[in-house]
């Protein structure tokens, strides 16, 4: 089916800037972009179907390229004891902390795990989200793992939004691996991730590089275990600590290396050489009131792709908004508003390998777009909450 979709301007964000064309006009075939620019040089042609966009700004559909949505339980109550003094460790050794949604996570069904997954997903659609990544990570055993990997390709049956799958088992040491942090490794490598790659759950593998994780060697055996399977890898790195993991994230040719707020100078250099995305979390950073911010004139300087995410997850960033991670990204992390939507579509697709058909308003590829009721393109990270007027398209059908 051919419809043409008209009065509107439009921000492309091929090359990952604006790339505004004033009335525009895009023509979709089936599920992709057939023809994009001024209306003035518009093909004739009979169209099945004619949209007056009422002069929206059109966008791409926006992209969360790293989010842990799928979880059991519920950490409201450690956010409110950590507001009341009670420090993260005393927490922890309460049982708290990650430990808790692992409980949580292992008890809960699979239908369970979905319906909550499902709400938060939803969240993220209604500000025009059409693709997401999502992580595994708190399951930390075959079962478990395989249940979380279950929901996630489940969830992108069942709602109108397109999900990449990643696996996070080296996410952090469950209980019954205490102090054998290798032999986790060598259960993950050897066993999970081949068993979890047969049967078809996994698209990327991730792990979490830091001192109350994983070690850069710990981490190395898990890419080339990935790899192995003809797996993507990407990497939690420099949060907390400067132990070079973009830098390990870069050697392997990683889609990405996520979070940075401690990474350096020439950790941005092998990024760049080898075209790892850096996907900044504004949410982690403002949750855990964080104050040391990535080297963000490092990561410009040598040209390095800037993604931005929500890190949805119930314990650093339980962010329900693509879109105040924009505000958060340029307020917090001194972006631009080009520099933060270029990082929820363009370069945020890049960090999931999906560049060559989603991120950009471009012909050939997928018909994912939101005509957003709004005068200019900042107006995205410009407004704090609220529900921006706007129309949905995924595939070249409209959703609700």
């Amino acid at each position: 089916m051919t419809t043409l979709w008209q009065n509107c301007h439009a921000a492309t964000m091929a090359q990952g800037v604006y790339s505004i064309i004033e009335d525009a006009a895009i023509v979709t075939q089936g599920e992709l972009i057939q023809w994009i620019g001024p209306r003035a040089e518009l093909p004739a042609a009979d169209y099945l179907a004619v949209n007056d966009l009422k002069g929206a700004w059109v966008t791409p559909g926006l992209i969360d390229c790293h989010t842990h949505t799928v979880f059991g339980g519920n950490r409201s109550g450690e956010f409110e004891q950590r507001l009341q003094g009670v420090s993260y460790a005393e927490i922890a050794a309460a049982g708290g902390g990650i430990a808790s949604t692992v409980r949580a996570t292992r008890a809960a069904s699979e239908d369970e795990l979905f319906a909550s997954a499902a709400k938060r997903l939803k969240s993220l659609m209604r500000e025009g989200v059409t693709t997401v990544e999502i992580k595994s990570g708190y399951g930390l055993d075959l079962a478990s793992e395989r249940k979380m990997l279950r929901v996630i390709r489940r969830l992108a049956a069942e709602l109108p939004v397109s999900v990449r799958s990643t696996c996070l088992a080296a996410h952090a040491l469950p209980p019954e691996y205490a102090e054998r942090a290798d032999d986790y490794i060598e259960h993950i490598c050897n066993e999970m991730l081949p068993a979890l790659a047969a049967e078809g759950l996994v698209d990327a593998v991730d792990a979490f590089c830091e001192y109350l994780a994983f070690s850069p060697a710990q981490v190395e055996r898990v890419f080339v275990a990935a790899q192995q399977l003809g797996l993507p890898v990407k990497l939690h790195a420099e949060q907390l600590s400067s132990l070079h993991g973009s830098s390990l994230a870069a050697r392997y040719q990683a889609l990405s290396a996520d979070h940075l707020e401690f990474m350096t100078e020439d950790d941005a250099k092998a990024m760049a050489a080898s075209g790892t995305v850096a996907v900044l979390l504004p949410g982690a950073f403002y949750f855990l009131r964080e104050t040391q911010l990535p080297p963000m004139d490092a990561l410009r300087k040598h040209g390095v792709k800037m993604a931005v995410a929500s890190d949805l997850n119930p314990g650093t960033s339980p962010a329900l908004s693509l879109r105040l991670m924009l505000n958060m990204a340029c307020t917090c992390l001194r972006m631009t508003p080009e520099e933060a939507l270029a990082g929820a579509t363009i370069h945020a697709a890049l960090a999931l390998g999906m560049a060559d058909s989603h991120g950009s308003l471009e012909a050939g590829k997928v018909a994912d777009f939101v005509a957003w009721q709004i005068e200019r393109p900042a107006d995205l990270a410009y407004w704090l909450g609220g529900d921006l007027e706007k129309r949905v398209v995924r595939h070249g059908v409209e959703i609700d």
